[in-house]
């Protein structure tokens, strides 16, 4: 595992630890990996920082090598040119960013892709970099044993974006909250253990090429994932719904102001909310409920006092109080 010790890679980490599966760890030593890990220190950003997984005393040879980069893609084009003759497969953990904008409502892995950028350029934008790293993976290992994991929108415990913990943190101060309508609007999501358990058996059974990892759309609502954060809360909040357009003619930003959620009927909607998933639910993805996702993200949210780690490389999430109260004042 290249990283394994935040979000998606620490839930890959912990559920092939859970598996009895023999696990190496690559990291920079920020946070400790997780338990049953194998720990070994390197950065890849810097000359030389893959040099201790070069050596026959880390192993000889790995099953699988998992990747969840989303920078420049010359760091994912070193460790795959490095990984490809000690290593079966190399799972890239992409984006469905990587489709063209816009794609159509109910777009699978078939539909056109943006072009990627090279590996010899540094960092461009998210889109085109997980697209250069995907090219990167196919370039060093082909396409059998290269598998594509182009996941969605993104929650449960250890989530370090903000979403899912801001929306946990915004009910729990209770008294009114604005809730964007409309309530029955549909939303596709995957938790983050559910994804970690898709990709371990996707190396179990061998899988290669491109696959849309996210929940089926409309695993759940607006509405249900809210009144799961009032529940687990402890339901001092009152849920007022308010119409998309008022929320859009008061300059609030879908997703990012108000997370998760993006106006009904628009290429954003259709770009988040409305992927086709079939071919990974065919091949083995499960997902728990909305309740179970936002129960257990609250109860990790708590045990760290409240405060959820933000990655340095996100914008901040949720929306100003006072532009709240102003809306809701209307």
């Amino acid at each position: 595992m290249l990283g394994g010790t935040e979000f998606v890679g620490r839930a890959v980490v912990e559920a092939a630890v859970g598996r009895g599966w023999e696990v190496t760890v690559l990291n920079r030593g920020r946070h400790s990996a997780p338990s049953g890990a194998r720990s070994v220190r390197g950065d890849r950003t810097a000359p030389g920082g893959l040099a201790a997984l070069d050596g026959d005393d880390v192993c000889d040879a790995w099953d699988a090598v998992v990747d969840t980069w989303s920078a420049a893609p010359r760091a994912v084009h070193e460790a795959a040119r490095l990984l490809r003759g000690r290593a079966k497969r190399y799972v890239y953990v992409s984006s469905c960013s990587v489709y063209a904008w816009p794609p159509a409502a109910g777009y699978d892995e078939g539909a056109p892709l943006v072009e990627g950028a090279s590996a010899d350029v540094g960092q461009t934008d998210y889109a085109r970099d997980k697209r250069g790293a995907e090219l990167a993976v196919l370039g060093a290992f082909g396409a059998e044993r290269s598998l594509l994991v182009r996941a969605g929108l993104i929650l449960g415990p250890y989530e370090n974006v903000g979403r899912l913990p801001w929306w946990l943190g915004r009910v729990a101060r209770g008294g009114p909250v604005l809730a964007p309508g409309p309530r029955e609007l549909p939303l596709q999501y995957v938790d983050v253990r559910d994804l970690a358990s898709w990709v371990l058996g996707a190396v179990e059974r061998e899988l290669s090429g491109a696959y849309n990892v996210v929940g089926p759309a409309g695993l759940t609502t607006m509405g249900a994932l809210l009144e799961a954060c009032v529940r687990v809360t402890g339901g001092a909040a009152e849920l007022r719904w308010v119409e998309p357009e008022s929320v859009l003619e008061a300059g609030i930003e879908p997703w990012t102001q108000l997370p998760v959620w993006v106006p009904p009927g628009s290429e954003l909607h259709d770009a988040l909310h409305s992927a086709n998933v079939s071919r990974a639910v065919r091949d083995g993805l499960r997902c728990r409920t909305v309740e179970e996702t936002v129960r257990d993200t609250w109860e990790w949210l708590k045990g760290l006092g409240g405060v959820a780690p933000q990655r340095a490389d996100r914008p901040a999430v949720g929306v100003d109080p006072v532009l709240e109260a102003k809306v809701l004042g209307r």
